[in-house]
């Protein structure tokens, strides 16, 4: 099992992905119609087209290679349009989704791994941090996308053979992020506080998120490749659960986000304030340890050994001039 298609592989999430894979020797292509992804995050080790999940054209890249594995994260992830527009969110999330399933049946491939939400997919929840068996109470189009995929999964495993790992993730940050979307506060308060620019908290700044490096999340990815590797030389359609959590464990409120990043970047002013947001949680954590346990993951990366990667990271490209001042 060495060929594999990322989705979404020009994006954040997914170019770290593609990184990992082709450091590890993999053949790798990468599907992005470059609506949210950026030509530069692009590894030159790796075929690309530029096409929409949702597009039949699909097929064709399907056609000229024979991919042992697919690795979906191409996506619309702007919660506050999920619930403004959700039948555009249930288009790419949903229907893109089923797509590219049907493509994977089409052509023969028989291992799919799923980026999930674990901060979305939840709800507000009472136990925290939760575990992959808390009950799914979603608050967004997006969640109850990120969820609706992962009981499709579930069929086109049990009916049709194919073979899938859902990564349920935390609040994922790390280089690349964009500071100008509305998904990433990491990069949205760091971009700003590096042009003394104010950043605002939307509600009072107590809510909660589970803070993950992005590199972390990449690791996770080749274990579950991995895992499914081994499986599949065993007997993995007896097997129901491949889901797992991808976050720390822990909880870190937005005003200690703030005043993380200002000690990192010398901000001193305090942030300006907003209406919450519909559709987000007050508080979530995600449990790790059935993702330590079966796939022998953990974070690596400390919340503030993440920080300053990020705004390194970000300041670099300030001096490349790629981020606008």
């Amino acid at each position: 099992m060495k060929k594999v298609l990322v989705t979404g592989g020009a994006g954040f999430i997914g170019s770290h992905i593609v990184d990992k894979y082709i450091t590890d020797g993999w053949d790798v292509t990468v599907v992005d119609d470059l609506s949210t992804g950026k030509e530069e995050n692009l590894n030159p080790g790796a075929k690309f087209y530029q096409i929409s999940i949702v597009d039949e054209k699909l097929a064709l890249v399907f056609k000229k290679d024979k991919f042992d594995l697919i690795n979906h994260h191409a996506a619309q992830i702007n919660v506050r349009l999920s619930i403004e527009k959700p039948e555009v969110d249930a288009k790419i999330n949903i229907l893109g989704t089923l797509n590219l399933l049907n493509k994977c049946l089409e052509a023969g491939v028989k291992n799919f791994i799923f980026a999930s939400s674990g901060g979305a997919i939840y709800g507000e929840a009472q136990n925290l941090p939760v575990d992959e068996y808390y009950p799914k109470n979603p608050l967004s189009p997006y969640g109850i996308a990120k969820w609706t995929v992962e009981s499709y999964l579930y069929f086109y495993k049990k009916v049709f053979g194919l073979n899938y790992v859902s990564l349920r993730y935390g609040n994922v940050y790390g280089p690349r992020q964009d500071p100008f979307g509305e998904a990433g506060v990491v990069a949205i308060f760091s971009n700003k506080m590096l042009k003394k620019n104010v950043p605002t908290i939307f509600g009072d700044g107590e809510q909660t998120r589970d803070y993950v490096f992005v590199g972390d999340v990449a690791e996770a990815n080749l274990l579950a490749t991995y895992k499914m590797k081994r499986l599949n030389c065993k007997d993995i359609s007896s097997i129901d659960d491949l889901t797992y959590n991808i976050g720390t464990g822990g909880e870190e409120s937005v005003n200690n986000l703030y005043q993380k990043l200002a000690s990192i970047t010398g901000f001193q002013s305090s942030p300006l304030h907003d209406d919450p947001k519909q559709g987000e949680v007050r508080r979530i954590c995600l449990s790790p340890t059935k993702a330590k346990k079966e796939l022998g993951w953990e974070p690596k990366i400390s919340l503030e050994e993440g920080l300053s990667k990020t705004v390194n990271w970000t300041l670099s490209k300030f001096r490349q001039r790629l981020i606008p001042n």
